[in-house]
């Protein structure tokens, strides 16, 4: 079994704690400090974000840790290299999450390659629909990675039976018909999204786009199988008046959402 495979297989017994970093913000060096600290924090996966210059899916705080990112230099080579530092210090598993337009221009095929054999773990692609992504996750499977399509609350019933289908451990559910970003207001309506899922998901699936505190996490993670957490984070890294702080600000956040979700 992979990692994912194997995170994947103990998600209902133990919910899912998934943090996002943009590779690079606020730099390449605190990116791999991060990853770090939230691995001592107890998170079951971790989403490596690659920067890229119109990121529809995200608010403005991913935003915000994309452009600084690009603006640092960041490249998909200086991606995977941040993924083999982080892969020598942790066995967590690893997705890359990102657009398909800077992989195109990479060579789809050689990057899939190269990520394999730098440690990561599976690609999350908010830009590739599961209709046209078949060659894509042929590729990612054949080098024993995973791939995480997203559902959100306007796909239809067949869609997502296909996006099921088609995931190869995981389902990313969005939570809202909307960008990324913290602070999100979660109702009734959340609640019975996440709950049809359930009835109609066959594979564990983690919801993301808003969780921005634990009881928020805890909330979805009562339907779900786990959170993902990317805005909020940017928000303490933005607010850190140094690295360091940043990096303890993370962990401490990370660690109270650990045990809400225990």
């Amino acid at each position: 079994m992979s990692r994912i495979s194997e995170t994947a297989a103990r998600s209902r017994s133990s919910k899912l704690l998934v943090p996002f970093f943009t590779v690079g913000y606020p730099d390449m060096k605190t990116t791999v400090e991060l990853v770090r600290s939230a691995d001592d924090s107890g998170v079951d996966m971790i989403e490596l974000g690659m920067p890229f210059s119109d990121p529809l899916a995200d608010g403005p705080e991913i935003q915000l840790s994309s452009q600084a990112a690009l603006n640092n230099g960041v490249t998909l080579k200086a991606i995977l290299e941040t993924v083999r530092q982080v892969r020598s210090i942790t066995d967590t598993p690893l997705i890359l999450m990102g657009y398909y337009n800077p992989l195109l221009a990479y060579g789809v095929e050689k990057f899939v390659r190269n990520a394999s054999k730098s440690g990561a773990d599976g690609f999350i692609i908010p830009d590739l629909p599961v209709e046209e992504g078949r060659e894509f996750k042929e590729l990612v499977e054949s080098d024993g990675m995973s791939v995480l399509f997203l559902v959100a609350p306007t796909s239809s019933t067949d869609r997502i039976r296909l996006i099921d289908k088609n995931s190869t451990d995981l389902v990313y559910a969005v939570t809202v018909t909307g960008v990324t970003g913290a602070g999100r207001h979660f109702d009734a309506e959340t609640d019975r999204y996440l709950q049809s899922l359930r009835h109609q998901l066959t594979k564990p699936f983690v919801a993301g786009f808003g969780v921005s505190s634990p009881d928020s996490a805890r909330r979805l993670a009562q339907y779900s199988d786990g959170v993902v957490i990317g805005s909020e984070l940017v928000r303490i890294i933005k607010s850190a008046a140094s690295r360091r702080e940043a990096v303890a600000g993370v962990a401490g956040f990370l660690s109270q959402v650990r045990r809400a979700l225990s």
